[in-house]
């Protein structure tokens, strides 16, 4: 078999084994280009609600008052005196902000966003250990697929040809970038 044979078929086989990863980091990537348009790993809702006067100077009380007008039965992770008039109350996945003595209340709800948050996780190597190690060989793999992709095409279809010219854009794109944001 000649070398060029060969590196067609592992050009093959490996991006086979590399698709499904590509596909999940760039969904991913995708996302988290646009975090400063919506979260990406978090649905998080907030809706305001009246609750009524409530007492001053018990945090507790207030609290429980509060938490049995919306007829929550969790018990409060903690509650933090954020200002003068307005007390914080952390529960699991939902934060409770209250304006006391007012009784206006700022319910904050948040639930992992099933998927993203998953594709995030690996993308971001948020588990670290041994997915650093699969994350590194599948960055090796796609340097492979790279270089050997620039070298399977002979002609003017390959690098000889136009295949030259898409690599320097390629090249060129991100440096001329970071030059005009220099």
């Amino acid at each position: 078999m000649s070398w060029r044979r060969l590196l067609v078929v592992l050009h093959r086989d490996i991006g086979y084994l590399c698709a499904g990863l590509t596909v999940i980091y760039a969904v991913s990537g995708i996302a988290v280009n646009h975090v400063g348009d919506w979260n990406p790993n978090y649905d998080v809702r907030r809706s305001q609600l009246e609750l009524g006067t409530l007492p001053t100077g018990d945090d507790s009380a207030a609290a429980r008052i509060a938490l049995e007008k919306l007829r929550i039965t969790d018990k409060p992770r903690a509650l933090v005196r954020i200002s003068p008039a307005h007390l914080r109350v952390f529960l699991e996945n939902r934060t409770l902000t209250i304006e006391i003595p007012a009784g206006h209340l700022e319910d904050e709800q948040v639930s992992r966003r099933p998927v993203f948050f998953q594709m995030n996780f690996l993308h971001l190597n948020h588990g670290k250990g041994i997915w650093t190690w699969f994350a590194d060989l599948y960055a090796v793999a796609l340097l492979l697929l790279a270089l050997s992709g620039i070298v399977i095409l002979r002609g003017p279809r390959g690098l000889g040809g136009r295949g030259k010219w898409l690599v320097l854009a390629g090249l060129a794109i991100p440096l001329l970038f970071l030059w005009w944001k220099a």
